[in-house]
């Protein structure tokens, strides 16, 4: 008996599963062709990690274990201290690029969201790799690596991977880190203050990447005008959208400010990039706030 066609069903997980395998190989290269522009004014950093050049001393944690005890130096009192060493083989930058549904939105002619933030952080992730760190998406991929393998795998996981909430509700990751967040930020500041809460009880500090679609902040709809929420629900619908252009205006305005504010309070640095605009403006500005540098 021949055997049975396959199911619609089938044909089209199919056909999705072709079209994301298609879609990670065009995001790198445009994200390898960024980052390559970009390391052009790209510098290195001086950090802690290993290495051999004395960094500081610091106080030892559980996890460090006994045989990373400076004895000399705890001699001197009643605590146990760490010799540091300068950041030379790399720390690691754990990277998380927003899955909900309004990243979905973009356009015509312009990425979507969701493609420009992972763009602009596959982009950031091939100049850290090169410039010897490790780094790690954010609920996807475990621990942070290096090299072409670690670019690859946190490649893939930015291209297509789930982007949870959960993952900056209850961030798993190691004190101390670095850390970028790249979504549209809609949700209300609230939401973002609990979880920007949440990083900095890790003592963990990083960017806030921001992607807006320019119609977002420029609202340029005029006449009988349907607006469909990305996450379902009701549609709204305006007879005449030009004549709520300056309420929306200052409500977008509003959440701007909140949220520079909240970002500023939390001792993050807040970057905002529209998608109409070139892609390597905002990968530099990454690069500089994770080296400490001035954009």
């Amino acid at each position: 008996m021949p055997p049975s066609p396959p199911t619609r069903h089938f044909t089209d997980l199919r056909r999705e599963a072709e079209q994301a395998a298609a879609r990670f190989p065009a995001l790198m290269a445009q994200a390898e062709r960024i980052a390559a522009s970009v390391a052009l004014g790209a510098h290195g950093r001086r950090r802690a990690g290993t290495g051999e050049t004395f960094w500081e001393y610091r106080r030892h944690r559980p996890e460090d274990g006994a045989t990373a005890v400076d004895w000399r130096r705890s001699a001197r009192g009643d605590q146990l201290f760490v010799r540091e060493t300068e950041w030379e083989a790399a720390n690691a930058v754990h990277l998380w690029r927003d899955g909900a549904p309004g990243m979905q939105a973009g356009s015509p002619r312009l990425q979507t969201k969701q493609d420009r933030a992972a763009v602009c952080l596959m982009a950031v992730a091939s100049l850290l790799v090169r410039g010897g760190e490790r780094i790690a998406a954010l609920g996807e991929t475990g621990r942070a690596r290096s090299g072409k393998v670690g670019l690859e795998q946190v490649g893939r996981a930015l291209a297509d991977g789930r982007g949870a909430a959960s993952d900056v509700e209850a961030p798993d990751l190691p004190r101390h880190s670095r850390v970028v967040l790249a979504s549209d930020f809609i949700d209300p500041p609230e939401t973002w203050e609990r979880r920007l809460a949440a990083f900095n009880s890790l003592q963990a500090r990083g960017v806030l990447l921001r992607i807006i679609d320019p119609s977002e902040e420029d609202f340029p709809f005029e006449g009988r005008t349907r607006f469909t929420p990305p996450a379902g629900g009701d549609p709204m619908l305006f007879g005449k959208a030009e004549e709520a252009r300056k309420a929306y205006g200052d409500i977008w305005s509003r959440h701007g400010g909140q949220l520079r504010a909240l970002a500023r309070r939390a001792g993050w640095r807040l970057i905002t990039h529209r998608t109409d605009r070139p892609a390597a403006a905002a990968v530099l500005a990454l690069h500089q706030a994770l080296s400490g540098e001035t954009a």
